[in-house]
């Protein structure tokens, strides 16, 4: 049996292309819509498709940028002024931010980790998707992340859980990034008796 080599390609050349390597170019929207349709596929146990996206572009981007920031200065009782500037200054740098959101099963069938594990798969098929369009990318966690109650903002219902944001952008690189990794047989254990 034999993969074929553009999955394995692909696969081994995602990389976290951060945003002080992005370019002003703009990635179309097309390119987007594709990554959030693959998304879409992902593996999500009993089907409950707890993966939620809102996309930011264009003025939106700087909408994002003061809502994270305000919504910072009023949570936060260790305020940074430096975040803060971080948080105002860091979206504009981007073509496209996606916020990642987590919606639970109302009916509760699955654990949260299963949720949270299908969300991660989207996530995993959207940036593969835009290292195939050569796209740079990277999820961040990072701003107002795990700040409850701030899913009506995206769109989502109050309770709906932000898992972060994929920051996009076209890179200003000349060569796509090597990457590094451990061996698998050191974190691999077989079992066959």
């Amino acid at each position: 049996m034999e993969m074929p080599d553009y999955a394995r390609k692909l696969i081994r050349e995602r990389r976290s292309i951060y945003t002080n390597l992005f370019s002003e170019e703009t990635i179309p929207d097309s390119v987007i819509e594709d990554m959030i349709e693959n998304a879409r596929w992902a593996p999500t146990h009993r089907l409950t498709q707890p993966w939620r996206f809102t996309v930011f572009t264009g003025t939106g981007l700087q909408k994002l940028a003061q809502y994270q920031a305000e919504v910072y200065r009023e949570r936060n009782p260790e305020y940074d002024e430096v975040k803060y500037e971080k948080l105002l200054k860091k979206p504009l740098e981007c073509s496209h931010i996606i916020a990642i959101g987590m919606h639970r099963d109302p009916e509760g069938r699955v654990p949260e980790v299963e949720e949270v594990c299908a969300v991660a798969c989207a996530v995993q098929n959207m940036w593969l998707t835009a290292s195939s369009y050569r796209v740079g990318c990277y999820w961040s966690t990072g701003g107002i992340t795990f700040y409850d109650g701030v899913g009506e903002f995206f769109g989502w219902k109050a309770e709906d859980q932000l898992l972060g944001f994929l920051y996009l952008g076209m890179p200003k690189i000349e060569k796509w990034p090597a990457g590094r990794r451990d061996e698998m047989s050191e974190k691999t254990v077989w079992i066959n008796q």
